[in-house]
């Protein structure tokens, strides 16, 4: 895997911010676009744009055959079964809603458990809170250990034979903390519960196999690995998918409307209403071409090394917390941490002036700032345009910012 010649397929990290260099360490939130997805999808403007499905001239024909065959690399993407089992999105926070309101609403009742961890993103709780007041279940919350993972017996201990529906995040947003889902999945189903993934910050990162996992459903983000903003994906086991009713309609998911009801279109599309995001579709498509070209396994491994690195020049720095596991192996390619008597903010805005992009808040996870006793922190996440360099431009920014505020101070 050589880096160098990956960045160079990134045109937006070729240029100066404030008279420096960029580095791009805020990965997490949003991920930078190849030249090959651009491409894709300035071309679906250029020479096909069509509405889908409903078109028999050439560019309708065309456009369908670009968008189904995105939806058949994501099939193959994730080791779905069908692509029926594949559901265009706007995203992660979509998706999750999807099976909140359309499976979890309809099917729990008073005293049914829903259980969750504390790290999740506000996307995995608050959808969750609304079927827990609207059925009376109970949502409860897997602890975590002192290093921000989750213990297996305590998995066990939360989970029971009342819990319907566990929804975890697949990689913590905040702890980089990777969660085995697999085992989750299997306490989950000897309970008589289904598996929902948030697989956000996996999917751009780490091989997906849904068999595998044998999770119920999974959601993530096409902006987050390389494809554009506004597309996402919900995977759901086709059986699940067939007794759920859709929550958006019109348009495009529609079979035939009477005067008094209508009726819906098979899977996958009763869930797509309305015209869909085409060109988001295609350009995913895009990007996992150009992940798959790559190789997941050597991002993953790439990331790895990152971490490591990270961790340990980010630890020499004077007033340094870091949060999460310290071992690079339990965790992804992320780093969330505070300066003592620096306000995340402020760090932020002395490396922004430095040219290099953190993410800094409470990250969308304000029950795991909470727990970790910050009301915000900063955070440095990586990705397969990363180098080293980057890390130690990183370092000298905070050693920086550490010192300014100190002589201020």
């Amino acid at each position: 895997m050589n880096v160098l010649d990956i960045r160079r397929q990134f045109p937006i990290l070729d240029q100066e911010v404030n008279g420096n260099p960029l580095v791009y360490l805020d990965s997490s939130a949003t991920s930078q676009k190849p030249i090959q997805v651009i491409e894709t999808v300035e071309k679906y403007y250029k020479e096909i744009n069509s509405n889908v499905h409903r078109g028999v001239h050439t560019l309708g024909t065309r456009a369908t055959d670009a968008y189904e065959g995105a939806r058949e690399k994501v099939r193959k993407f994730i080791n779905a079964k069908s692509t029926q089992e594949v559901i265009f999105t706007r995203g992660t926070t979509t998706a999750l809603n999807t099976v909140a309101a359309s499976y979890a609403a309809e099917n729990l009742n008073p005293g049914d458990e829903i259980v969750i961890t504390y790290m999740e993103h506000h996307s995995n709780i608050i959808p969750w809170q609304q079927v827990a007041r609207r059925t009376g279940a109970v949502l409860k919350y897997i602890p975590l250990q002192e290093d921000g993972t989750i213990s297996l017996e305590d998995v066990q201990a939360t989970i029971t034979a009342n819990t319907r529906v566990v929804s975890v995040m697949q990689v913590s947003n905040v702890l980089g903390v990777i969660n085995p889902i697999k085992e989750i999945a299997k306490i989950a189903h000897d309970n008589g519960a289904i598996m929902v993934v948030d697989g956000a910050q996996s999917a751009p990162h780490m091989k997906i196999d849904v068999q595998d996992l044998d999770c119920d459903f999974l959601a993530f983000s096409g902006h987050k690995m390389c494809a554009p903003t506004g597309i996402g994906v919900l995977y759901g086991k086709k059986h699940l998918l067939e007794k759920m009713e859709p929550i958006e309609f019109g348009g495009e998911m529609i079979d035939f409307v009477h005067l008094q009801e209508s009726t819906w279109k098979e899977l996958p599309w009763k869930f797509e209403a309305g015209t869909p995001i085409i060109a988001g579709a295609i350009g995913l498509g895009a990007a996992i071409d150009f992940l798959n070209e790559i190789g997941l396994d050597n991002i993953a491994e790439h990331e790895h090394k990152l971490a490591a690195y990270a961790l340990e020049k980010m630890s020499s720095v004077p007033g340094m917390t870091i949060y999460g596991p310290l071992d690079a192996a339990k965790r992804a390619g992320l780093v969330t941490f505070n300066i003592s008597d620096v306000h995340p903010h402020d760090v932020a805005t002395v490396l922004d002036a430095e040219g290099i992009a953190v993410r800094a808040g409470h990250h969308c996870a304000q029950p795991l700032m909470k727990w970790l006793k910050a009301s915000a922190t900063a955070r440095a996440s990586f990705y397969l345009y990363n180098t080293e360099d980057d890390i130690d431009k990183l370092v000298e920014g905070l050693v920086k910012t550490k010192e300014y505020f100190s002589d201020v101070f």
